[in-house]
């Protein structure tokens, strides 16, 4: 059985590392010739909207998946014309655009920060009437790890804020003094059968995520599936799907969808008793999925510009170490460290001596 994967980076790589010992077979799509995931299969190097790529790739995969939603919603129509593709174009389109995304949850009901469509800097300075200040401007597309967007603290941002943004399409939203960053990890099978993992609270540095810690039984969780399982089957979505989430008070407000394996989910490798990762690859294939179940009290780490060195990581008990084979430079993610422990205290004081390396 061979899964093509649009995309060779390190998410692809940890869903090639979880399908091998499964039998499973890769083949990956990836411009660059250094891809992370490429001595885990075969490497297709060419553009994502390369038609002779991506018919040699649906003529040789059984299934074909994505690792990131920043390839073309037009690239995976072509593949599924020829070969089982899973998420569907749809639910890509939706999870590329941030005014689709919060249209969608409007729609479900479910709550939101305030937001407006922006097309000009005339409609900004009006949109902040609604949103109020501090706001965040955002593209529509293609923004991740806080590309794409910029606070505006005061009414005379909004100028430097438009010109910053190149008059892309874009989103203007409340900012949201929120309590905690939680995101949701779920997945759906062919026949609608879901599973959901213990939620993750995350903290962001610069706009990138730094820490996920995996919370049982924590009191939004119940709030937190409910709205995905919405969101998933309104996008009659087939593989793992993640919802970002903002908590103020007793309110959980969406923030936006990933369709498909998510940073904040690492810590299931080695945390529960199937990966987000071997979860995704079952989904799509039609297999049964994999229990959610957490091993223990489990949180991730990102390397980010550089790695610390592994023995220092591994000294560490109950500490994974796990490199993403890429060259390191300042703000990029080179790798993670997973920690697992038996309880909350051992946790906290494990990763007080991660955090001390990095």
């Amino acid at each position: 059985m061979k899964i093509g994967i649009l995309g060779g980076g390190q998410l692809a790589r940890m869903l090639a590392l979880a399908g091998r010992p499964m039998g499973l077979d890769f083949l990956f799509l990836e411009p660059t010739d250094n891809a992370s995931a490429g001595c885990l299969g075969q490497h297709l190097q060419g553009a994502y909207d390369d038609s002779d790529m991506l018919h040699q790739m649906a003529k040789q995969a059984d299934v074909v998946t994505f690792e990131f939603e920043n390839v073309p919603a037009a690239s995976v129509e072509c593949l599924a014309a020829d070969a089982p593709t899973y998420p569907s174009a749809y639910a890509l389109t939706v999870a590329q655009n941030r005014l689709k995304e919060k249209n969608l949850f409007r729609e479900l009901g479910i709550s939101t920060p305030q937001f407006v469509a922006v097309d000009s800097l005339d409609e900004l300075e009006s949109a902040i009437s609604v949103t109020g200040l501090p706001a965040v401007l955002k593209t529509r597309a293609e923004g991740y790890d806080g590309k794409g967007q910029v606070v505006l603290r005061k009414t005379s941002d909004a100028a430097d804020a438009w010109r910053y943004l190149q008059g892309a399409e874009a989103i203007l939203e409340a900012f949201v003094p929120y309590d905690r960053e939680l995101s949701i990890i779920a997945v759906r099978g062919r026949e609608g059968e879901m599973a959901f993992y213990p939620v993750s609270e995350n903290t962001h540095r610069e706009g990138i995520l730094h820490l996920s810690m995996s919370r049982l039984d924590d009191p939004m969780q119940k709030r937190a599936e409910k709205y995905i399982r919405q969101i998933a089957e309104t996008l009659d979505f087939v593989g793992v799907i993640t919802l970002e989430l903002f908590q103020v008070g007793d309110e959980l407000l969406a923030n936006e969808i990933a369709p498909r394996v998510h940073n904040s989910g690492h810590w299931t490798i080695e945390g529960a008793e199937t990966s987000q990762f071997e979860n995704h690859l079952r989904a799509i294939l039609g297999w049964p999925l994999g229990s959610t179940a957490l091993l223990g009290f489990s949180a991730m780490v990102n390397f980010i510009g550089s790695l610390p060195e592994p023995t220092e990581v591994l000294a560490i008990s109950g500490a994974n170490f796990h490199s993403y084979a890429k060259e390191a430079r300042p703000g990029r993610k080179i790798g993670h460290a997973t920690i697992r422990a038996s309880n909350e205290e051992s946790l906290q004081a494990k990763l007080q001596q991660l955090l001390t390396l990095i």
